[in-house]
């Protein structure tokens, strides 16, 4: 048998912008997930285990490259740049018949949206050209840039 929300009753409404402001400021620990899926969300303690486990890793070997240490926040980083794509696109409609099911109200976002799609973009494309650099200069000069 299949979850479906709707057979919950009456629900709080989701708020898009809401959303996709949290997994742009801070996808990396999951907060836009936890807000749209509650404490039981997998993924989003993945997320936060990002934090935790680059912490640990950057305490237990700091003669490794940053780069080595963050490497799972890094991940968590990019994903959430895609998360954040993913939500802010999401048209208004497919947004309300996924998250607001029950809510009666119709979601109606406007230019945040749009801001952030634009800040997003600019930070996702800076990290990922920063690892691909960071990368390849470790893997093929040992990290002799730096």
């Amino acid at each position: 048998m299949k979850f479906n929300p709707a057979d919950l009753g009456p629900s709080t409404h989701k708020n898009k912008t809401l959303a996709t402001f949290l997994a742009l400021l801070l996808g990396p620990v999951g907060l836009h997930r936890f807000y749209l899926h509650g404490l039981a969300d997998r993924w989003g303690w993945l997320h936060a285990i990002s934090l935790t486990l680059s912490a640990l890793l950057l305490l237990s070997n700091p003669e490794l490259p940053l780069l080595v240490n963050t490497l799972p926040l890094v991940i968590s980083m990019l994903a959430a740049s895609i998360e954040t794509f993913v939500l802010g696109l999401m048209p208004d409609e497919k947004w309300d018949a996924r998250y607001n099911p029950t809510s009666g109200i119709a979601s109606d976002s406007r230019w945040p949206i749009a801001l952030m799609m634009v800040v997003n973009l600019f930070c996702g494309a800076t990290l990922l050209l920063t690892v691909l650099a960071r990368g390849f200069d470790l893997m093929l000069t040992g990290g002799a840039y730096g």
